[in-house]
């Protein structure tokens, strides 16, 4: 009997699914997290970097990884003969060898060099705050960037910025911070040094000594805004030149410059006084393409693909018909195409541009895609995620077909149960078509109904489409899996839908977005059953943030409370004291507030406090900069004067997001309990009056 319970208990779980459970914010935390990857010119070798927050040391595990494209019976195989490096940025020069970054084994970030063979890496380069490189075609120079004082002429000097005795900062002009970092007078700056043997030579000499600005930009560009010249003589980089008042320019150039420092970079985009960005050259070497925006000032502007003829200097936009702003090209290895990846309702694909016609054509279905590399055989590495689907690398092939590489996190998520994504599409504001996403909790019993957080994303020209997020708040699935009906609205504003749609957000940031975000409420609750929409609360992160305290004044009443995260208090301290002037200027009339105080006290939420009532929990990082932290405290002190339940929770070592997994959970852990509690509140009262004879 005892052998017979046995094989019958086999056989039942033999066929049973895997335990269901839900995603937590622990699990998010502690995700391993893709970063740059590379792929040999031959098509043989794909390596990536993947980085985990470990909560055993309190720190972040970078490792490598690697995968045989040549192979299809191949797996991912961890390099671990590279563990205690800590790699990060790998990249494959023109000869098959691979360079990483790494800054355990030296007292300084160092470039190492080492071929698919070896186990032992060799050192090429160690210089105080390197940042990143490129190798060059030939394999005989190294592009690098670190932070030096302007004017520096060579990578190795070491006289450094000039400080006060005592501890003060002294200014003359702005920028003073950025980001979530007081300025120290540094610029992040390009140094080449010639290569022999895989050693760097020489003290390095600098690109562009006489330019000041940031290149790559800060704080998060990368190697995307430099290039080499398919030949290895020339290099190109985008860079904003600092101005009077930099903060106000978004005039970034392309510049042109000699793989020997000889003579001053060449400015190719001087007649264009906005946005020139991500300079990539063809295989061939016969054009320099770039995007490129047309009004100054507007950082969201739509980008369009240039293209300027390297032989004769002419150039030309390639892609003035679409009416998309992609944010990343690649160039095919036969340079008749290129590839861009643009948001477009509600996904992030990757596109085609045929460079001699002219066509676009969206290649990548649903999810978020970006572009890895381009294979001699016509396909394309990628990376991509969902909602649902935290992000891997992929294979699309020349005919379409997607092939998953990676399955990095499969052991993490066993047992996971997703929600539901389901799309749904209302006339918004004015009649416009408006785009929004619902999910409905996973294991939500059929009839019963969730209660609603409503998620209004950053911004405000962005999107809150198909696409994971891997830490900051709005990562819609923790909401769901955490038992909410989470409904987002891509309002006016939003990016995917023309630059037409994104503009109207311009002078009208608590007009349109509102009525949006009402009636696509309205509409999710009336169209998705399982939503219960007398019991909602609503989440906003930056613009998201803003709008919280915007709804606080002018939808009152509508929710069971308010989770403001860095959003805007007061329009007229607000731009006075953020990092980002050009964009809070643009958006308010393109003038600053003395001029014109009329269109930023029209959506200031400051001015309608007196209407408001909802509970609310304030969320700031002290090293925010781009919505300082008077921000929350101004927000945190209304309530408190108006005596209405509020919670005000500071992190002393984030800036605008929570970069640090610890502070990541403990975000999660406040904004569940006070969401739990005001939802579970009003699901008390409905039952109590329910119950009333």
């Amino acid at each position: 009997m005892k052998n017979c319970a046995l094989a019958f208990w086999l056989m039942i779980t033999a066929f049973s699914p895997a335990y269901a459970r839900h995603f937590t914010q622990s699990d998010l935390a502690y995700l391993s997290q893709i970063g740059d990857a590379t792929a040999s010119s031959d098509g043989k070798w794909l390596v990536w970097e993947q980085a985990t927050d470990d909560p055993h040391i309190k720190g972040t595990q970078h490792v490598l990884w690697r995968l045989d494209l040549a192979n299809s019976g191949s797996e991912p195989e961890k390099m671990a003969f590279l563990d205690d490096s800590a790699p990060s940025a790998p990249a494959f020069s023109a000869d098959g060898m691979l360079y990483f970054l790494s800054e355990r084994t030296s007292s300084m970030p160092t470039i190492f060099r080492m071929s698919m063979d070896d186990t032992k890496p060799t050192a090429v380069l160690a210089s105080e705050d390197l940042a990143g490189f490129r190798i060059s075609p030939r394999g005989d120079a190294v592009l690098v960037w670190a932070r030096r004082p302007p004017h520096t002429r060579f990578l190795d000097d070491k006289t450094g910025i000039v400080q006060a005795n005592g501890g003060a900062r002294v200014f003359d002009q702005l920028p003073i911070r950025h980001w979530n970092q007081w300025e120290d007078g540094n610029r992040s700056q390009l140094f080449l040094l010639p290569l022999h043997d895989g050693q760097a030579i020489g003290p390095g000499c600098a690109v562009a000594p006489t330019l000041v600005g940031d290149v790559p930009s800060q704080p998060s560009g990368g190697k995307e805004e430099t290039a080499w010249g398919a030949d290895g003589k020339s290099i190109y980089f985008s860079l904003r030149a600092a101005g009077p008042i930099e903060p106000l320019s978004t005039n970034t150039d392309i510049y042109a410059a000699s793989a020997d420092c000889a003579n001053e970079p060449i400015d190719l985009t001087a007649a264009n006084a906005a946005a020139d960005q991500w300079p990539a050259v063809s295989p061939d070497g016969r054009w320099l393409a770039w995007l490129a925006t047309s009004r100054p000032g507007y950082a969201d502007d739509r980008r369009v693909v240039w293209l300027r003829e390297l032989a004769t200097g002419k150039a030309h936009p390639l892609t003035q018909a679409w009416d998309r702003s992609p944010d990343a090209i690649l160039w095919s290895p036969d340079s008749t195409t290129l590839y861009a990846t643009a948001n477009d309702t509600l996904d992030h694909p990757v596109f085609s541009i045929d460079v001699a016609d002219e066509v676009v054509r969206r290649l990548t279905t649903a999810g978020h895609l970006v572009l890895i590399a381009a294979e001699p055989d016509g396909s394309l590495i990628l990376k991509k995620d969902g909602l649902v689907e935290p992000p891997n690398l992929w294979r699309r092939s020349a005919r379409g077909k997607l092939t998953r590489l990676t399955n990095a996190n499969a052991a993490k998520l066993a047992g996971v149960e997703w929600p539901k994504v389901l799309r749904f599409k209302f006339a918004g504001a004015g009649g416009d078509e408006v785009n929004g996403i619902v999910l409905r909790p996973p294991g939500l019993a059929p009839g019963k109904k969730a209660p609603v957080v409503l998620i209004v994303h950053g911004g405000p020209q962005s999107s809150l489409g198909d696409i994971w997020y891997p830490r900051w708040p709005l990562n819609p699935t923790l909401y769901a899996e955490h038992g909410y009906g989470v409904v987002s609205v891509d309002f006016h504003g939003s990016t995917g839908y023309g630059q037409a749609f994104t503009d109207s957000v311009n002078r009208n940031w608590g007009g349109k977005p509102l009525e949006d975000l009402q009636l696509g409420l309205a509409t999710a609750i009336e169209r998705f059953t399982f939503l219960d929409g007398d019991n909602a609360c609503a989440v906003g992160a930056s613009y998201g943030g803003y709008m919280m305290n915007w709804i606080e004044g002018h939808w009152p009443g509508r929710f069971n409370c308010i989770v403001q995260h860095d959003g805007i208090f007061d329009e007229r301290g607000m731009t006075y004291e953020t990092d980002e002037l050009a964009q809070d200027h643009w958006d308010f009339g393109n003038r600053p507030y003395y001029v014109d105080p009329v269109e930023y006290e029209r959506w200031n939420p400051v001015n309608a406090v007196a209407q408001w009532r909802t509970p609310q929990l304030v969320i700031t990082g002290e090293k925010d900069f781009r919505s300082p932290t008077g921000q929350a405290v101004a927000a945190f002190t209304a309530l408190q004067e108006r005596s209405i339940p509020s919670r005000l929770l500071v992190f002393p070592d984030e800036g605008h997001y929570e970069a640090r997994a610890v502070d990541s959970i403990q975000w999660y852990d406040e904004v569940f309990k006070w969401l739990d509690e005001w939802t579970s509140k009003a699901a008390a009262g409905a039952q109590s009056t329910q119950s009333t004879p």
